[in-house]
Protein backbone atom coordinates (compact mmCIF):
# COMPACT_ATOMS: atom_id res chain seq x y z
CA UNK A 1 0.00 0.00 0.00
CA UNK A 2 1.57 3.44 -1.00
CA UNK A 3 0.86 6.54 1.40
CA UNK A 4 -0.47 9.50 -0.03
CA UNK A 5 2.14 12.21 1.08
CA UNK A 6 2.02 15.66 2.07
CA UNK A 7 5.10 17.96 0.84
CA UNK A 8 5.56 20.81 3.08
CA UNK A 9 3.26 19.18 6.08
CA UNK A 10 5.56 18.43 8.42
CA UNK A 11 2.50 17.55 11.14
CA UNK A 12 1.44 14.51 8.68
CA UNK A 13 3.94 12.02 7.45
CA UNK A 14 1.41 10.26 5.38
CA UNK A 15 0.11 13.51 2.86
CA UNK A 16 2.04 15.08 -0.27
CA UNK A 17 0.91 17.63 -1.59
CA UNK A 18 2.78 20.44 -3.28
CA UNK A 19 0.81 23.84 -1.60
CA UNK A 20 -1.46 26.24 -3.36
CA UNK A 21 -3.00 29.67 -1.35
CA UNK A 22 -5.28 28.99 1.18
CA UNK A 23 -7.76 32.33 -0.06
CA UNK A 24 -7.84 29.82 -3.34
CA UNK A 25 -9.62 26.81 -1.39
CA UNK A 26 -12.48 29.67 -0.46
CA UNK A 27 -10.74 30.19 3.58
CA UNK A 28 -12.09 33.74 3.20
CA UNK A 29 -15.88 33.96 1.82
CA UNK A 30 -16.84 37.06 0.70
CA UNK A 31 -13.38 37.80 -0.99
CA UNK A 32 -11.88 37.82 -4.15
CA UNK A 33 -9.70 34.64 -4.04
CA UNK A 34 -5.80 36.23 -4.25
CA UNK A 35 -4.36 35.05 -7.26
CA UNK A 36 -1.74 32.04 -7.08
CA UNK A 37 1.83 30.53 -9.09
CA UNK A 38 0.90 27.16 -8.02
CA UNK A 39 -1.74 24.67 -7.89
CA UNK A 40 -1.99 21.46 -4.95
CA UNK A 41 -1.65 18.04 -6.68
CA UNK A 42 -1.42 14.76 -4.85
CA UNK A 43 0.44 11.76 -5.42
CA UNK A 44 1.45 8.73 -4.31
CA UNK A 45 4.45 7.46 -3.01
CA UNK A 46 5.94 4.41 -1.92
CA UNK A 47 7.37 3.82 1.60
CA UNK A 48 10.94 3.39 0.87
CA UNK A 49 11.09 7.18 -1.39
CA UNK A 50 9.64 8.49 1.05
CA UNK A 51 11.86 7.62 3.35
CA UNK A 52 14.54 8.95 1.51
CA UNK A 53 13.12 11.82 0.56
CA UNK A 54 12.70 12.08 4.38
CA UNK A 55 16.42 11.50 4.62
CA UNK A 56 17.56 14.23 2.71
CA UNK A 57 15.23 16.87 4.18
CA UNK A 58 16.38 15.89 7.72
CA UNK A 59 20.64 15.98 6.43
CA UNK A 60 19.59 19.42 5.19
CA UNK A 61 20.04 18.88 1.59
CA UNK A 62 16.33 20.19 1.53
CA UNK A 63 14.27 22.60 3.28
CA UNK A 64 10.86 19.98 3.48
CA UNK A 65 9.49 17.88 1.05
CA UNK A 66 8.13 19.95 -1.22
CA UNK A 67 11.02 21.68 -1.80
CA UNK A 68 12.37 18.17 -2.80
CA UNK A 69 9.44 17.99 -4.68
CA UNK A 70 9.96 21.57 -6.32
CA UNK A 71 13.21 20.44 -7.27
CA UNK A 72 12.99 17.10 -8.83
CA UNK A 73 10.61 18.45 -11.34
CA UNK A 74 12.09 21.30 -12.25
CA UNK A 75 15.14 18.75 -13.03
CA UNK A 76 13.43 16.70 -15.14
CA UNK A 77 11.35 19.27 -16.95
CA UNK A 78 15.37 20.87 -18.00
CA UNK A 79 16.79 17.16 -18.95
CA UNK A 80 12.85 17.84 -21.33
CA UNK A 81 13.34 21.18 -22.38
CA UNK A 82 13.78 20.71 -26.10
CA UNK A 83 11.28 18.21 -26.59
CA UNK A 84 8.88 20.38 -24.58
CA UNK A 85 10.17 23.18 -26.91
CA UNK A 86 9.45 21.50 -30.11
CA UNK A 87 6.02 20.01 -28.68
CA UNK A 88 4.69 23.97 -27.93
CA UNK A 89 5.90 25.02 -31.56
CA UNK A 90 4.52 22.34 -33.42
CA UNK A 91 1.12 22.69 -31.64
CA UNK A 92 0.90 26.78 -30.94
CA UNK A 93 0.39 26.34 -27.70
CA UNK A 94 0.94 29.43 -25.22
CA UNK A 95 3.42 28.91 -22.68
CA UNK A 96 3.26 30.42 -19.52
CA UNK A 97 0.00 32.69 -18.54
CA UNK A 98 -2.88 33.99 -20.74
CA UNK A 99 -5.23 36.70 -18.85
CA UNK A 100 -8.54 37.16 -21.09
CA UNK A 101 -9.97 39.90 -20.31
CA UNK A 102 -13.70 41.09 -20.31
CA UNK A 103 -12.40 44.19 -22.68
CA UNK A 104 -10.55 41.94 -24.94
CA UNK A 105 -13.63 39.48 -25.54
CA UNK A 106 -16.27 42.66 -25.91
CA UNK A 107 -13.79 43.46 -28.51
CA UNK A 108 -13.79 40.33 -30.50
CA UNK A 109 -17.77 39.77 -30.31
CA UNK A 110 -18.06 42.84 -32.24
CA UNK A 111 -15.60 42.26 -35.05
CA UNK A 112 -17.89 38.49 -35.03
CA UNK A 113 -14.70 36.49 -34.15
CA UNK A 114 -14.23 33.59 -31.85
CA UNK A 115 -11.44 32.47 -29.88
CA UNK A 116 -9.02 28.99 -29.78
CA UNK A 117 -6.88 29.04 -26.70
CA UNK A 118 -4.21 26.86 -26.05
CA UNK A 119 -2.48 27.12 -22.86
CA UNK A 120 0.19 25.23 -21.43
CA UNK A 121 0.03 26.99 -17.52
CA UNK A 122 -2.27 29.24 -16.88
CA UNK A 123 -5.17 30.40 -18.10
CA UNK A 124 -7.07 33.28 -16.71
CA UNK A 125 -10.73 34.62 -17.22
CA UNK A 126 -11.37 37.65 -15.52
CA UNK A 127 -14.20 37.53 -13.00
CA UNK A 128 -16.67 40.14 -14.56
CA UNK A 129 -16.77 37.75 -17.93
CA UNK A 130 -20.08 36.43 -18.03
CA UNK A 131 -20.71 33.10 -19.19
CA UNK A 132 -22.33 34.39 -22.20
CA UNK A 133 -19.79 36.33 -23.45
CA UNK A 134 -17.49 33.30 -22.87
CA UNK A 135 -20.14 31.54 -24.98
CA UNK A 136 -20.31 33.91 -27.56
CA UNK A 137 -16.54 34.40 -27.54
CA UNK A 138 -14.72 31.50 -26.99
CA UNK A 139 -15.13 28.64 -29.71
CA UNK A 140 -12.43 25.86 -27.86
CA UNK A 141 -10.37 25.85 -24.77
CA UNK A 142 -7.25 23.62 -24.11
CA UNK A 143 -5.18 24.04 -20.88
CA UNK A 144 -2.53 22.17 -19.90
CA UNK A 145 -2.39 23.17 -16.32
CA UNK A 146 -5.04 25.07 -14.67
CA UNK A 147 -7.86 27.40 -15.67
CA UNK A 148 -9.10 29.87 -13.28
CA UNK A 149 -12.21 31.43 -14.01
CA UNK A 150 -15.73 31.36 -12.13
CA UNK A 151 -17.36 28.55 -11.34
CA UNK A 152 -20.26 29.78 -13.74
CA UNK A 153 -17.56 30.86 -16.99
CA UNK A 154 -15.92 27.11 -16.65
CA UNK A 155 -19.77 25.22 -16.55
CA UNK A 156 -20.60 27.19 -19.58
CA UNK A 157 -17.32 26.24 -20.98
CA UNK A 158 -17.34 22.83 -19.99
CA UNK A 159 -18.39 21.31 -23.76
CA UNK A 160 -15.74 23.40 -25.11
CA UNK A 161 -12.86 22.77 -23.00
CA UNK A 162 -10.45 20.24 -24.49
Amino acid sequence: MNPTVAAGAPSSRSKFRASKSDTEGGKNPGRAPKPTDSEKITINLGHVDLGQVDLLVSEGFYGNRTDFIRTAIRSLLTQHSDALKQVVARKMLVLGLQHICRTDLLALQQSGQKLTLRVVGLASIAHDVTPELALDTIESLEVLGALHASAEVKQALAGRLK
